[in-house]
C-alpha cells in the first residue's frame, strides 16, 4: 500500500461515521449519490466501492439493484457495513459483497475480476503517492466503465480556515496541498489538472466533474436543519457551476474508461 500521510487508524475508524451525521456529512453523501446517478447505467450492473467503508453509497445503490462489491482495508468499517447491512432486507444484503484489503491491491484480491463502475471516494488524501491506487482503479474498470474519484480541493484550502475566523492557518494554506481535516488528521489535496491528469495518464476520459460543499463546509458539526431540501438545492447548483465549485471543499471527477 502506498504510504499514508496520516494513517488510517482504528480510532479513525471508530471517528469517521459520526461525520454523516452533520450538515457537512449529509451533504456529501447527497450531493455524491446524486451525481453518481447522473452517470450510472441502469442496475443491474456491477460497482465496486474501493475504500467503501460502512457502505454510505454501496448500500443506497444496492437497493437500487447494483451489484455492490465494498473493498476496505479497514475491518472496524467493514464490521460497520454489515451491521448497516443487518437491517436491509435479504435481495440488498445479497447485492453487497465485502471484501477486505486495499485499493492498491485490488486486482490481485479480486483476481483480474472487472467491474461496470468504480468508486473511490475519500481515499486519496490519505496516501502520499496516489498513482499506485489510480492505476489499480483503472485495472479493475472494464472497458467504457465509469470511474468516480472524491478528493480534496487543493485550490481551496484556506476557504474553510478563513470562513471560521482562522485567518492564520487560512494565510499558511494558500501556498499548501494539505490541511488537518474534520477528522483532525492532516491530509492531502488534489489540483483539478492534477486529477486530470493522473486519470487521463491511467486511460480514463473525464466526463464531467462537480464541486462539493461550497456554502456549507465551515459549518461543522451542525445537524440537519428543516431547510435541509433547500441547502441540498444550492449546494448542486454550486456544484455544477463556475466559479462557485472551484471553490468547493470537495471535487467530484466522473470519467470513463477507454
Amino acid at each position: 500500500m502506498s504510504e499514508n500521510i496520516s494513517g488510517w487508524t482504528s480510532d479513525l475508524s471508530k471517528r469517521f461515521p459520526g461525520h454523516y451525521e452533520t450538515l457537512r456529512g449529509v451533504v456529501r453523501q447527497r450531493l455524491v449519490f446524486r451525481q453518481l446517478g447522473e452517470h450510472l447505467e441502469g442496475s443491474p450492473a456491477r460497482i465496486c466501492d474501493v475504500g467503501g467503508g460502512v457502505g454510505h453509497q454501496a448500500i443506497p445503490l444496492a437497493r437500487l439493484g447494483y451489484e455492490m462489491t465494498i473493498l476496505d482495508s479497514s475491518e472496524e468499517m467493514l464490521q460497520r457495513a454489515r451491521d448497516a447491512l443487518a437491517s436491509e432486507n435479504g435481495s440488498v444484503r445479497e447485492r453487497v459483497r465485502l471484501v477486505r484489503g486495499t485499493g492498491e491491491d485490488a486486482p490481485r484480491i479480486l483476481e483480474g475480476e472487472t467491474f461496470d463502475a468504480v468508486l473511490c471516494h475519500g481515499v486519496l488524501p490519505y496516501l502520499e503517492d496516489p498513482e499506485p491506487l489510480v492505476r489499480a482503479l483503472t485495472e479493475i474498470s472494464r472497458p467504457g466503465a465509469v470511474v468516480s474519484v472524491l478528493t480534496k480541493n487543493a485550490e481551496a484550502l484556506a476557504m474553510r480556515p478563513a470562513l471560521e475566523g482562522r485567518y492564520r492557518d487560512a494565510l499558511s494554506a494558500f501556498d499548501s496541498d494539505r490541511d488537518t481535516g474534520g477528522l483532525r488528521v492532516v491530509t492531502r489535496g488534489y489540483t483539478i489538472l492534477s486529477l486530470l491528469g493522473m486519470l487521463k495518464e491511467n486511460g480514463v476520459e473525464p466526463i464531467q466533474w462537480y464541486g462539493i460543499r461550497v456554502f456549507t463546509d465551515h459549518l461543522g458539526d451542525q445537524r440537519p436543519g428543516p431547510d435541509l431540501t433547500d441547502v441540498l438545492e444550492a449546494e448542486w447548483e454550486a456544484g455544477l457551476r463556475d466559479p462557485y465549485r472551484r471553490v468547493a471543499r470537495l471535487i467530484h471527477l466522473i470519467g470513463r474508461k477507454r
